[in-house]
Parts: structure tokens; sequence; C-alpha cells
């Protein structure tokens, strides 16, 4: 999958340095798949969910949150929001 977008995570972990790394290994696991379906990204990240036709990744143990959109038949997954936890749970994202 492309991953499009990135420069939100780039955003996001120079204000949260703890995210970088954990936004790399994320974005690498990214790039290696071909999913073809929401299945198939629970396969990669187990606690990834379905939430309003948009992903939702846990990132570094549920420490911030990733969502994402993905066009699957065009292999794009569009950032749209790196948040920590609290700014989820608050529904900065919606």
């Amino acid at each position: 999958m492309k991953v499009v977008h990135w420069g939100r995570a780039r955003q996001f972990f120079q204000e949260h340095r703890q995210a970088e790394e954990p936004l790399k290994q994320w974005r690498f696991a990214v790039q290696a798949a071909r999913w073809k379906s929401f299945p198939d990204v629970r396969k990669t990240f187990r606690s990834a969910d379905w939430v309003d036709g948009k992903i939702v990744f846990d990132i570094k143990g549920n420490d911030y949150r990733l969502i994402a959109i993905a066009e699957f038949e065009k292999e794009n997954l569009y950032i749209r929001h790196v948040l920590t936890h609290e700014q989820y749970d608050r529904g900065d994202w919606k």
C-alpha cells in the first residue's frame, strides 16, 4: 500500500517524539502490505478498527491513534489524522 499524506505523521512526531519510531514502523508495515479489504488490514494490525468508513490504528501500545481512509483497489492509504489517545477520545477527528 502507498501511504499518502505522510507529512501529517511527520508533523505529529515532531511534537510527540516518542511517536516517531512507532509511526515509522507502522509505515513500513503498511508499505509492505497488499490489502484488498479491511479483514486483510486486521491480519496485519489486529487492533485496527473500522469506524464510520475510516480505519483507526493503535500506535505505540494505544498511546496514539492514526485515522486513515483506505482505497483498496488503488492500494492507497490516506492519513487523515494522527492524535494522542486523549485527543481521539475527545472526538477531535470527527
